[in-house]
């Protein structure tokens, strides 16, 4: 039967909420929400620099005539697999991130995949000129560096984040994604505008460079070896987790017990239905307004921001309306998370088919904005759901969940860009039905099979198991000592 949290919580520290720096956990939450950002940021800005890239522009020449001509000309299809291509190398590794970071320490493996794809960024603007085969080579492995990031960052959680605090703090650093979104769609529309499209890889590049450096100094593997956490906030993560300072995580994962599991699956099929939706106006949107509601290119950056400002603020909200929901016993963890992630794909069902049918300026938009943002409410559900089911483990799950949410990254925008060849307003509103198709499946499967509990087959289950068989023995040896000093005495 499941148990419901005590509303009682004792954070660990004397100060106010709003300090948050004075919470050592909340300084890696904004850190880790940095990181997001630049996630994103390094991630979205091809689909805004790649209208500039291929659009005809207005070209003067020497002898007075006028004519137009494009950087690189390449047609809906070719942009399709340029703006997938990412994905190609994104989803090799989250199972290795997963794995790695129980081993190595999920800050480090987070940092430089982060900081390695800023690098590579730096030097997009010289693939692109030295040929498609080569951008799409350095895409790939861009992918290859940032599919570890969200793997890591549960085992990041699983060391720093208390279980009453899971909600919250998972979803005000995913929060930095679509931050990252908001601000990188308009900024590439203005950068590409005014300087080229190359300066979008520029700053951008140097912005997650910056950030690597900070976050390798900042952040720690775990509160153990955190030299400015204070020793109440240490032992307040730690009684809470279920760990002693000094306890050596020697991980052997049930991989058995991990891939027979419903909620696993359930969680899995619940991610990518999310991701279905998400990356396809992630990649496809810009490219929508110009050609279906002919917005200019800075107005497409601009106004394909909207949706995802809505989602951040959200993620707060959702992360602390969850949480507040267990603390006081309202719901418990599995009803949190079947609600709120099946809530989400409903409404998000609804709004898509709607905008789809409409497809008009102001409504299409509005509803796309709706849809988009109560995607904030299912990331309170199956993104934190891992930490649920293991939190031990939970690094390898998510790698799991995520290689799966990746497929749609590769898929939709080819998808997309075969049916959109005549850019017309019927192919637009296909890719949308089949978006709203894929979140209703993913709604109703989730539903049956989410869970969460801790589940049997997890690694803290067994533990207690075999705590539970050596309390019976110790209390037998104390009673048989006690009896032995006795007859001693007599």
């Amino acid at each position: 039967m499941e148990t419901k949290p005590d509303s009682k919580v004792d954070d660990g520290i004397d100060a106010p909420l709003w300090m948050f720096w004075k919470r050592r956990r909340y300084i890696v939450v904004f850190m880790a929400f940095l990181g997001f950002f630049n996630v994103y940021s390094l991630r979205v800005n091809l689909s805004v620099a790649i209208v500039a890239m291929t659009e005809n522009r207005t070209v003067h020449y020497e002898n007075g005539t006028v004519g137009y001509e494009q950087y690189f000309d390449w047609s809906s299809s070719l942009q399709g697999y340029v703006l997938s291509s990412f994905f190609y190398g994104y989803i090799l590794t989250p199972f290795l991130g997963g794995f790695i970071s129980n081993r190595f320490g999920g800050n480090y493996v987070f940092g430089v995949g982060i900081g390695t794809t800023a690098v590579l960024t730096l030097l997009t603007p010289l693939a692109a000129k030295a040929g498609v085969a080569v951008l799409l080579a350095v895409r790939i492995v861009e992918g290859i560096f940032e599919g570890v990031t969200f793997p890591c960052i549960h085992a990041v959680w699983s060391r720093w984040a208390p279980p009453t605090e899971r909600s919250r703090m998972a979803s005000i650093a995913f929060a930095g994604n679509y931050a990252g979104t908001v601000v990188a769609m308009p900024m590439s529309g203005i950068l590409a505008n005014a300087w080229g499209w190359e300066s979008v890889f520029y700053v951008f590049g140097v912005i997650g460079c910056i950030w690597f450096v900070a976050w390798m100094f900042f952040v720690k593997t775990s509160p153990e070896v955190d030299k400015w956490i204070s020793q109440r906030e240490k032992e307040f993560i730690l009684e809470s987790l279920g760990r002693t300072e000094g306890e050596q995580q020697k991980i052997k994962h049930p991989w058995k017990g991990i891939l027979t599991s419903v909620a696993v699956w359930a969680l899995v099929v619940s991610h990518f239905s999310e991701n279905w939706g998400f990356y396809t106006l992630l990649t496809q949107l810009p490219t929508f307004l110009k050609d279906a509601m002919h917005f200019e290119l800075e107005k497409t950056g601009f106004v394909s921001a909207v949706p995802y400002l809505v989602m951040g603020i959200l993620l707060f909200v959702s992360g602390y309306l969850a949480d507040w929901c267990q603390v006081k016993g309202y719901l418990t963890t599995t009803q949190v998370r079947r609600y709120f992630n099946c809530g989400a794909f409903l409404a998000q069902t609804v709004f898509m088919i709607v905008g789809a049918f409409i497809l008009e300026p102001g409504p299409t938009i509005t509803c796309i904005t709706i849809a988009v943002g109560l995607g904030a409410f299912a990331w309170s559900g199956f993104a934190v759901n891992h930490l649920d089911l293991s939190p031990k483990s939970a690094g390898v799950l998510m790698g799991i969940s995520n290689t799966f949410a990746t497929i749609p990254g590769i898929v939709s925008p080819i998808i997309t860009g075969y049916i959109t060849s005549n850019k017309s307003d019927e192919e637009w509103k296909t890719v949308f039905y089949i978006a709203a198709s894929i979140y209703l499946v993913g709604c109703v499967i989730y539903w049956f099979g989410v869970s969460g509990e801790l589940q049997p087959w997890s690694i803290e289950a067994q533990e207690r198991r075999e705590q539970e068989k050596q309390q019976p023995k110790a209390i037998e040896s104390l009673a048989y000592t006690n009896k032995v000093s006795m007859e001693d005495e007599m």
